[in-house]
């Protein structure tokens, strides 16, 4: 197969490796759409899981089913599939205990560009087949079904982890497209009032096509003073982090959040950094504000419950899609786009019509 790679820290490039080989609940996956993560630039280019070599990057794909193990039921050659990116092993206890992101160990559920190689390949492997594999509506482009993957899933897992509810009032940090995605889920819970805190003009455009009611724009000083200067210093119900100055990002939420309030993360940190949250901020320690961080759910029912919204016109991902590529070869240009990170980008993808 061939693939784009994380060659070494700060390198990536096309490489050649052996075909992936399936095991009797597995699946092999030819990509019809694939798109970069900011993930993927955390990976590469600021060491967050520590150093990779060879490793083929991506996470985010739709596609079609080239091979299935003896034992898939549910699928088969040519079906069209969501694939998610994260793939548990559904029969480890952590998926047993509702945990399937940490089927295997801490963060192991998620698979690809992780612990083995990616999605940005002419086919690729997917454990689990008929756990994670979702059929992929008919009348859904591939390209907005590839924004189900993790974009979708990551960010409205913000709103499961803060327990967003109706008439809550909510601040989202970062408007990249996983925070677009956390904001629109805080919609449709039923938030009230949503600040969204970024600046960059084609985010702030499309957050307020999603929802938002207020912009914070954290040129324009602390974002957690701004926020309470609007709230008539009572802050908010709930905040959800995705993205942010990772250092001092937990401690503006929490000095954001009311009393009771709770605060969802899932931003992908640098994991050589400190988070500070001074004491006082947080009530001394005994606000009651909770902090929850973690990896979204994976799975197939997850992934069909989401395309579900699509179906239905609750939800429009396409409003993320800035850039349009077609052949697999542009996968570095997308990459490359994600960063970089010019002001007209939310998320590129890449339509793979190029692989026989």
């Amino acid at each position: 197969m061939r693939g784009f790679a994380m060659i070494g820290p700060n390198e990536t490039g096309f490489i050649e490796k052996d075909d992936p080989k399936i095991g009797p609940r597995d699946a092999l996956i030819k990509p019809l759409a694939v798109a970069p993560c900011t993930s993927d630039i955390h990976t590469v280019y600021e060491d967050a899981i520590g150093p990779r070599h060879n490793l083929i990057l991506g996470h985010e794909a739709s596609g079609v089913v080239m091979a299935v193990g003896e034992d898939v039921k549910d699928l088969k050659v040519g079906d069209k599939v969501i694939v998610p990116a994260i793939t548990p092993d559904w029969s480890d206890v952590a998926s047993q205990a509702g945990f399937g992101a940490h089927s295997g160990g801490c963060l192991s559920g998620w698979k690809f560009s992780n612990i083995k190689d990616g999605v940005f390949a002419n086919r690729f492997h997917v454990n689990d087949a008929d756990g994670n594999l979702a059929h992929m509506p008919e009348d859904l482009d591939p390209g907005v079904a590839c924004m189900l993957s993790d974009m979708i899933t990551t960010g409205f897992h913000a709103d499961e982890l803060a327990h967003v509810e109706y008439g809550d009032t909510v601040a989202v940090i970062g408007i990249g497209p996983v925070g677009l995605m956390a904001l629109k889920g805080a919609v449709l819970h039923g938030a009230s009032r949503i600040f969204a805190v970024g600046s960059r003009p084609k985010s702030v455009e499309v957050a307020k096509k999603y929802g938002a009611t207020d912009i914070i724009d954290y040129h324009k000083g602390d974002i957690a003073d701004q926020i309470l200067a609007l709230t008539d210093n009572k802050g908010v119900d709930k905040v959800l982090i995705a993205g942010g100055d990772t250092e001092h990002t937990f401690d503006q939420a929490v000095r954001m959040t009311k009393p009771g309030g709770k605060v969802g993360n899932v931003a992908y940190l640098n994991g050589n950094h400190m988070i500070e949250i001074k004491a006082a901020h947080w009530g001394v320690g005994m606000s009651n504000i909770t902090i929850d961080g973690g990896l979204t759910p994976g799975g197939r029912l997850r992934m069909e419950k989401l395309a579900s919204l699509i179906e239905n016109g609750r939800l429009d991902p396409s409003l993320m899609i800035t850039h349009k590529f077609h052949g697999f070869d542009h996968i570095q240009d997308a990459l490359e786009l994600m960063h970089q990170k010019p002001a007209d980008v939310i998320k590129p993808v890449v339509y793979c019509d190029d692989i026989d």
